[in-house]
């Protein structure tokens, strides 16, 4: 099988990897020559745990190339992968398909025989028809099935979730196609991984609608954390309580600064609008982008009631910056709100992320970026937690506490007991937990 993914962003270059490791002969295609440069010398554009050493092992194999030639890719491949980004776009937060529908221009040119072109890339309801139609358009003599194939990968686990995935969901009725769909993804077989085969419409909808559920149970256990401030209730305790529940389940019940991330607002948003042009308003869905939106905006606020109602001429130690542990990703990240919103309430902000500050740098302005976790503490007025990254999660206390200035910790990922910490002699404050 010769695969063609297009699109070396976090989807295609992970997703190809993997398909590289089951024994697929694979080809990378992006127009940003640099990157393909850097694959090439084997760097990886992103960060993402083992994907370094299964790229090279696969390169090295000769299973996994790279190119910016799309036409050769394409002529030589029995499925092509449309992995491009999907944006939201500017003005009206529909997902900007652009890219998606360049790409399939681009095929159409150069599809050479029976071909089953995926979108792998998250795309509204509707998509597969338009990338059909231009590319049937372009070639009406071409022999082709447009497929659905979402992807179900975390940031920090992708990997694992692409070889030992909860499910894959294939969109299509086509049996050439299905047959082409059930060779790819064969070596999963062995550990009986379910195959959904199931309508192109229905596939799309299944990635929209798995992401906005997840982003619903976010938002669901941060407003009852709300509501555990109020009462004196332990929001700890009443998720374990409700995500023992086999209905509800555990996950995603953890209470926070807001999600963020590559997928959760823009696909929240994107189904919103999509359901609202056909007529089908989500109004669940339209409430946890709201909330969620100002949840973010409000923690600078918590900040800065715990300093005393000020942080102005006050040194702000922050830790942690992406939108979540093990991945540089800082698209829509809470931080993008904090800390703009503290600088300019008059504080210093000191912050250190292990992998997420070049980016953060070109993002947030007026930050001072620190070498390590502890640099980011000296003579600080608070030190402030916003990404639960292993290495926040066991702190030398004695040694944070003869750095600041006062010893107040602002956790708003509740990595860290009260009790202890005020054992500890902090004036500990976190998010929908009793104060002690």
């Amino acid at each position: 099988m010769h695969v063609a993914m297009i699109g070396t962003g976090y989807v295609g270059l992970v997703s190809g990897a993997c398909f590289s490791e089951f024994g697929v002969s694979v080809v990378c295609v992006d127009k940003d020559s640099k990157k393909i440069e850097m694959l090439e010398n084997g760097i990886m554009p992103i960060f993402e745990p083992g994907l370094d050493d299964l790229v090279n092992t696969n390169v090295k194999a000769g299973r996994l190339t790279f190119t910016t030639d799309l036409g050769e890719a394409v002529k030589a491949a029995d499925a092509v992968f449309i992995a491009v980004g999907t944006p939201t776009r500017r003005g009206d937060g529909h997902a900007d398909l652009s890219y998606v529908y360049a790409a399939a221009k681009e095929i159409a040119e150069n599809i050479s025989g029976y071909t089953v072109i995926v979108t792998k890339s998250t795309v509204p309801v509707g998509t597969g028809d338009e990338v059909e139609r231009i590319i049937r358009e372009a070639r009406p003599d071409a022999e082709f099935d447009v497929v659905s194939n979402p992807e179900f990968l975390r940031e920090g686990s992708a990997i694992a979730d692409f070889t030992h995935p909860d499910r894959v969901v294939i969109g299509t009725q086509s049996p050439r196609a299905q047959d082409v769909m059930r060779e790819l993804y064969r070596p999963l077989s062995l550990i009986e991984a379910p195959i959904l085969f199931v309508s192109r419409t229905s596939s799309e909808l299944i990635k929209y609608a798995a992401n906005t559920f997840l982003a619903t149970k976010i938002t669901f256990i941060n407003e009852i954390a709300d509501l555990c401030e109020k009462v004196g209730a332990d929001v700890h305790h009443v998720a374990k309580g409700i995500g023992l529940d086999g209905r509800i389940g555990k996950k995603f019940l953890h209470a926070g600064p807001g999600y963020g991330g590559s997928c959760f607002p823009k696909d929240t948003l994107a189904l919103v609008h999509t359901a609202q042009d056909v007529g089908s308003p989500l109004r669940i869905i339209e409430a946890v982008v709201d909330i969620n939106d100002k949840r973010k905006k409000a923690m600078a606020g918590r900040i800065i009631n715990a300093c005393g109602g000020s942080v102005a001429g006050k040194t702000v130690a922050v830790l942690g910056v992406t939108f979540k542990p093990n991945t540089d990703d800082m698209r829509d990240a809470p931080s993008l709100d904090i800390l703009p919103a503290l600088i300019n309430a008059g504080a210093r902000v000191q912050a250190f992320d292990p992998e997420g500050m070049k980016e953060a740098k070109e993002m947030i302005d007026g930050v001072v970026w620190c070498d390590d976790t502890y640099a980011t503490m000296v003579n600080a007025d608070v030190l402030v937690i916003i990404t639960e990254w292993n290495a926040f999660r066991s702190l030398d206390w004695a040694r944070v506490k003869s750095l600041l200035s006062s010893p107040i910790l602002v956790d708003l990922r509740n990595i860290y007991e009260a009790h202890e910490m005020a054992e500890a002699g902090f004036d500990y404050h976190c998010i929908g937990r009793p104060k002690v």
